[in-house]
């Protein structure tokens, strides 16, 4: 069974699957396109800038320098790249890029291979092959280059545009439910946010492991999507308190695993909702970054918190969880077992209004954005 990009809301547009098209052929010229060389021998492409900390409106997009692949990286002509919470807290000055990380925005991609740099003859990639990537940031634009433990095929079925909203999910979330918390076949997972990029993909990928998944989210419509993509549970958290919910489902004993994006405010009630042996795992802290942790509570249960980030990993560690992904992770898509949920698609240019849809909440799943 070959997996099919699941969409709500927007249809992809003609320009979209244009851009996609000029994408690709950039990718197979052997020169760059008429009008991207600058003077002298420096070389330019597009990219979404960040003018200065603030808005929206801070995005636009430039002429840059061309990058160039160091040693074990490539090169990637990008035919679309994907919107991440992480994307707007660093255009508002609160997320800056790890050192030697390109400073435009973008924690994945997808496309073609442009050239390969020194050191990655024995990779096994080559020229031309389509690809998708995690990345440390850069993927806002024409050209990136990654290095190649961060390289994923794209999976059979799935096209250029939806690849570039899995990566980073993918690697998120099977780097803290599974490679940090553990969890396994039987268990009760709670995802938070579960209308989100993330979430959707969290709830697909726990139910066909095997576990009961309950999450939460702020609309009914929301909440009926979770249902269609494998939650048991759903809460509504503006009309209920998911701690009383829990318990309730789940006669007292709590949930095994909690994958959290709120941080501060949800921490008392996420420690009061896991079981026995309970594991919480913390990547997001749109609630605030402090809070008061019951130890004693956590000492009786034996629970554990687990606070996380994938942008600043060694090279290494990205390159071990993409690895696990390939493995356990893209067998899935490829069957259409888990499928990415692409919202919508727009123009890069369009950044900005991409970036005021993330925050209204005005989406179920990945927000894309092609070249």
């Amino acid at each position: 069974m070959r997996a099919a990009a699941v969409r709500c809301g927007k249809p992809e547009t003609a320009a979209a699957r244009a851009a996609v098209s000029r994408a690709g052929q950039r990718s197979q010229r052997p020169s760059r396109p008429a009008g991207t060389e600058t003077v002298g021998t420096l070389r330019s492409m597009r990219a979404i800038v960040i003018s200065e900390p603030g808005g929206p409106e801070r995005l636009t997009l430039r002429e840059v320098p061309d990058p160039e692949p160091g040693p074990g990286e490539v090169l990637v002509d990008v035919a679309a790249t994907a919107v991440n919470r992480a994307d707007i807290n660093q255009r508002q000055g609160n997320y800056p890029p790890p050192p030697g990380a390109p400073e435009y925005p973008g924690l994945e991609c997808s496309g073609h291979i442009a050239a390969l740099g020194p050191e990655t003859a024995a990779s096994g990639w080559h020229v031309g092959d389509q690809v998708c990537a995690l990345l440390s940031g850069g993927g806002y634009a024409e050209r990136v280059a990654v290095p190649v433990g961060q390289l994923l095929p794209i999976p059979a079925g799935i096209g250029l545009a939806e690849a570039a909203g899995l990566p980073e999910v993918a690697c998120t979330v099977w780097s803290n439910i599974f490679m940090t918390a553990g969890l396994r076949s039987g268990e009760t997972l709670l995802v938070h946010g579960g209308g989100s990029g993330i979430g959707t993909f969290a709830v697909q990928l726990a139910h066909a492991w095997g576990a009961r998944v309950f999450t939460t989210a702020g609309s009914d419509e929301k909440l009926q999507r979770c249902r269609e993509l494998g939650a048991d549970v759903t809460i509504n958290y503006r009309e209920e308190e998911f701690a009383e919910r829990v318990h309730a489902e789940t006669d007292g004993a709590g949930v095994d695993v909690i994958l959290d994006i709120m941080g501060g405010s949800y921490l008392a009630a996420n420690v009061r909702c896991l079981a026995v042996n309970g594991r919480l795992t913390i990547i997001g802290l749109m609630g605030g970054r402090s809070a008061e942790l019951d130890l004693g509570r956590m000492l009786v249960k034996r629970l554990s918190v687990h606070a996380t980030s994938l942008r600043s990993r060694p090279r290494a560690e990205k390159a071990a969880i993409v690895q696990g992904v390939a493995e356990h992770v893209w067998p899935l898509v490829e069957a259409g077992t888990v499928r990415p949920i692409v919202d919508r698609e727009m123009p890069l240019a369009e950044a900005g209004e991409a970036h005021r849809t993330m925050e209204s909440s005005a989406h179920i799943g990945k927000i894309v954005l092609t070249t």
